[in-house]
């Protein structure tokens, strides 16, 4: 028999929403897309890299999300996720385009949303 899992209450937000992202793989990929002086990729491997750099975005994107929202209103680390969030939304409602140019803007997205969510996490790390 399968059990259905049972809704827990969290009202501490104490619980993560997912486990950890393996950034490794995603950080490599923005590396190298970023070093591109031009590309001789066909349109369709652009496309695919693009779609895999939308998709990581939108899930960092609600990491950072999660993070801020933990944050008090009037925090200076809040204000600033919450432009990068803004920035995130304009550049994800944008078509979807198989360039190099498109690949590299969604690339630099998930750089800055790295960078953001990095400085989120530390607020919430214990003191060394």
């Amino acid at each position: 028999m399968i059990s259905t899992p049972k809704a827990q209450r969290d009202p501490e937000d104490l619980l993560d929403p997912a486990p950890p992202l393996d950034r490794g793989p995603y950080e490599a990929l923005v590396r190298a897309v970023l070093a591109w002086k031009s590309s001789d990729l066909d349109d369709c491997d652009h496309e695919q890299i693009a779609l895999q750099m939308t998709e990581h975005a939108r899930v960092v994107a609600a990491d950072v999300r999660h993070h801020a929202l933990r944050l008090p209103d009037n925090d200076g680390r809040r204000a600033l996720a919450e432009v990068v969030l803004g920035d995130a939304e304009r550049i994800l409602a944008e078509p979807l385009e198989a360039t190099a140019a498109c690949v590299q803007d969604r690339a630099r997205l998930v750089r800055a949303l790295y960078a953001r969510l990095d400085r989120l996490t530390a607020a919430f790390a214990p003191p060394a």
